[in-house]
């Protein structure tokens, strides 16, 4: 009884996994197809090298300065050694605090991004969760997000599915 028990259980268990709805989808692909996430992306790269020039700008006229100081520091007074110094202080740090302001974590290409591009990925998502749900999947796996798929049938790939979804093809 023990073992038809058991062989009723392993057979329903392989009958339960065989039928898994389990599909992947490339996220990344489907964002570069379209017009306006490339769009939002030249922006932002755009507003990247524009800020960089200005950090470069600043950092030109803190690397002049520092090399005036470092000329006329044995002929200088020290309360003007002194002044000098702190503005380069001053300039030194202006120069963090920009990089700071503009590249950081919480920086404003951080934020334009999450301004610009965040939308567009929700819908996105928000596709493939439709379309997983029409076609009956349980499981969607994202290969674009460094998830390693060995080896996948290309049967399981709703890729092409939810450019349908979003009128792309």
């Amino acid at each position: 009884m023990k073992r038809i028990f058991l062989i009723v259980l392993s057979l329903i268990s392989f009958e339960l996994v065989s039928h898994a709805q389990i599909a992947f989808v490339d996220t990344r692909y489907i964002l570069n197809k379209m017009p306006s996430y490339r769009d939002s992306v030249a922006k932002i790269n755009q507003l990247g090298i524009i800020w960089q020039k200005e950090i470069d700008d600043k950092q030109i006229i803190l690397d002049k300065m520092v090399n005036d100081f470092e000329r006329d520091e044995v002929m200088l007074s020290d309360s003007i050694k002194k002044d000098r110094s702190n503005d380069l202080y001053y300039h030194q740090k202006e120069v963090r605090d920009l990089q700071r302001m503009r590249f950081g974590y919480q920086g404003d290409l951080s934020k334009k991004k999450q301004e610009l591009l965040k939308p567009i990925e929700d819908s996105v998502n928000n596709v493939v969760k439709q379309t997983a749900a029409r076609l009956n999947y349980k499981i969607v796996l994202d290969k674009s997000q460094g998830i390693t798929v060995m080896f996948a049938n290309p049967k399981l790939d709703i890729t092409d599915e939810v450019l349908k979804d979003l009128g792309m093809q």
